[in-house]
Parts: structure tokens; C-alpha cells; sequence
């Protein structure tokens, strides 16, 4: 029967259509990655200082605060496209990404590079293989209240991955590999583990590593001794926490979460249970550099993100008066939200019937 279903859903959506609508788009522009990450970075970090500068709750210390949660965001999800950009291409902007928002935010390319990668494979994609795949739709809703909260400690977490876990790894050989293996990555799969070659351009990952030790610690080293006011740890923390929920709302909002198992789904099956949520200008805060495109981004991977809007549009425009098409669309973030919601609702209804 899956069989069957698959091959149902391959004769009814135009793939080959779809891709000569896009195919001049596959060519990332530099311009474009340097000119919005570095206005991005630069707006971040002024804002961090605003901050600091500003009196306590203040009108102008609010919206400063915001302005850099925003900036940030928006600077961070460039790992993203880290991950798909050619090997061994955007070198410079790859290290100047790592020190300006990367490393500081304890999130280093590394961490992302070849996990994010292995999702799009047809093999692991939503398998038990998978780091970003959960099938939250068949769970219990509290699974996707849990994933949220979780935001909260993450900012610690990665403090303590790098600033404990890094020097204590190089006393202990054995420690190594499970650190590696385990609290390395970026995912939601609690049960993620990651293979040792799980790398695909951050070859360099141990000078990653190394420095994002060293800047913790001098961060924290500089609070000790009152060289910097404590108040830089405070709102790192409260920043790195907005981000950090903002992200999950979007990442339960980035697929329909509904596929159990381990067989494998087909590229246009991928697109089918992923989303997007095209929106406006507010939609852009919250899934920033292409990431409300999700199902545009998953069918075509390699495509630069200041393309896939038009890509979407072409495809809207062209495709959209077939079905499939439109089943990937979703109103607004919270549109997205409440219907993979409202199916974890009815799974877990069921699971109770049937128990009772």
C-alpha cells in the first residue's frame, strides 16, 4: 500500500515542471549573504550595548532589547545556509559568521554542519536516524509545550557543553567520543547520535570548539574579576532565550511532523510534510532568511535563500491550481501551530480510547 501511495503522489505532482520553473535561481549571490548578515550583526550588537547603556526598563532599553533578540535571530539562522552553501565555497564568510554570532552565542557552524545535511537525504529524513525529526503530530500535545520550555535551559546547556565539557573531554579520552556523539549537535532528537563523519565543510570543528571554550571563558573570567559588569551575562542569557524560543515556535511550525517509522519517504513525500507560510513582512521576523519557504527550501535544498520566495510564487502562480501544491501552505505561525497541535490532540484521543 505505501507503495502504492508513493507512486500515486510522484504521478501527481509536476516535479520536473516544478524544476525548470526554478532553475536559474540555484545561484547564491555574496552580495546579498554579506550585505544582510553583517547589517544584521552589526544592528545585534549595537543593540547589546543600547542595552547596557539605557536605564532599567526604560522605553528605549525595551525596544533596544528586542531590536538585538531580532538581529540576532536573524544572524544566527544564517547556519543554516552554511549547511547548504557548495563545499568548500564562502570560506571568509563562514569564519567571519563563526566570530561575530557564532561562537558567542555558543553555537558554532560546526555543530549544524552534516546534521542538517543528513536530514534532507531521502534515506534518513523523519527516521530514528534523523536529529531533526520527531513526529510530534502522532505525540502527546505536553510534547510540544516540553520542546518549547526547553529554550530555557538551552543557553546553559551550551555553556556548559563548551566551557566543562571541552577541557574535561581533553583529560579524557573516552569523553571524547561521547561528547562528540552526543552533545554536539543541533537537534531535536533527543536519541540523535552522531556519526564521526557527520562533517561536511567545518573540518576544522576542534578549532570551532576550542575557541568558543575561550571565548566563554573569558567572558566569565571577566565578569569574575568586575572587568565586565554582570549584567553582560544577564542579558546574553535573556537574548540567547528569546532566540532560542522564537526558533522552536518555527522549527514545530516547519513540517507537518507526521511521518512514524523507518521506511523511507520519496523528495516530493519530504515536501509534502513540510510547510510554508509565505505571509509578510512580521512572518520574516520569525522564520528569517528563507526558512518561512520550508517546503520550497526542501524540495529545492541548494537554493540560496534570497531566492526562495520567488521560486514559491513561480511555483504558486504555475502549479498552484494543483492540490499537492497547495497543501503545504499554511496562513501564519499560528495557523501552524494549532493544526499540529490539534493532531497530537486527536492522536492521543485515540490512544486513550483504544487503552480504555
Amino acid at each position: 500500500m505505501a507503495a502504492d501511495n508513493d507512486t500515486t503522489t510522484q504521478t501527481h505532482f509536476p516535479l520536473y515542471e516544478a524544476r525548470a520553473l526554478v532553475r536559474d535561481l540555484m545561484m547564491p549571490n555574496p552580495v546579498i549573504y554579506w550585505a544582510d548578515f553583517l547589517f544584521h550583526i552589526v544592528l545585534g550588537w549595537g543593540a547589546f550595548v543600547t542595552v547596557l547603556d539605557t536605564p532599567w526598563l526604560s522605553v528605549g532599553q525595551i525596544v533596544a532589547y528586542w531590536v538585538a533578540v531580532f538581529t540576532f535571530y536573524r544572524a544566527a539562522i544564517f547556519i543554516h545556509e552554511l549547511v547548504h552553501l557548495k563545499r568548500g565555497t564562502f570560506r571568509l564568510f563562514r569564519l567571519v559568521w563563526n566570530l561575530t554570532c557564532g561562537i558567542p552565542f555558543m553555537i558554532p557552524s560546526f555543530t549544524y554542519d552534516g546534521v542538517h545535511y543528513d536530514h534532507h537525504k531521502p534515506a534518513v529524513y523523519g527516521t530514528s536516524q534523523d536529529g531533526e525529526y520527531l513526529p510530534f503530530a502522532t505525540q502527546h500535545p505536553a510534547n510540544l509545550v516540553g520542546y518549547v520550555l526547553l529554550s530555557l535551559v538551552l543557553p546553559l546547556l551550551l555553556v556548559a557543553r563548551f566551557l566543562l565539557l571541552t577541557p574535561i573531554s581533553y583529560l579524557i579520552p573516552p569523553l571524547r567520543k561521547i561528547v562528540w556523539a552526543r552533545t554536539s549537535s543541533l537537534t531535536i532528537n533527543p536519541a540523535y547520535i552522531r556519526q564521526k563523519d557527520a562533517v561536511r565543510n567545518d573540518h576544522a570543528w576542534r578549532v570551532q570548539e576550542f575557541a568558543t571554550f575561550l571565548f566563554a571563558a573569558s567572558i566569565i573570567t571577566g565578569v569574575l574579576l568586575e572587568i565586565l559588569p554582570w549584567q553582560v551575562l544577564a542579558l546574553w542569557y535573556a537574548i540567547a532565550v528569546a532566540i532560542f524560543i522564537l526558533n522552536s515556535l518555527r522549527t514545530l511550525a516547519a513540517h507537518a511532523y507526521r511521518h512514524v517509522g523507518e521506511h523511507k519517504l520519496t523528495l516530493v513525500e519530504q515536501y509534502l510534510d513540510s510547510v510554508n507560510v509565505p505571509g509578510n513582512f512580521f512572518t520574516g521576523l520569525w522564520a528569517p532568511v528563507g526558512l518561512r519557504y520550508h517546503a520550497t527550501h526542501h524540495l529545492f535544498m541548494s537554493m540560496p535563500y534570497h531566492n526562495l520566495g520567488r521560486a514559491q510564487r513561480r511555483i504558486a502562480q504555475q502549479l498552484g491550481a494543483n492540490e499537492l501544491v497547495l497543501q503545504t501552505n499554511r496562513s501564519g505561525l499560528w495557523s501552524a501551530l494549532r493544526q499540529i497541535w490539534q493532531e497530537a490532540a486527536t492522536a492521543s484521543g485515540k490512544r486513550k480510547n483504544i487503552q480504555h
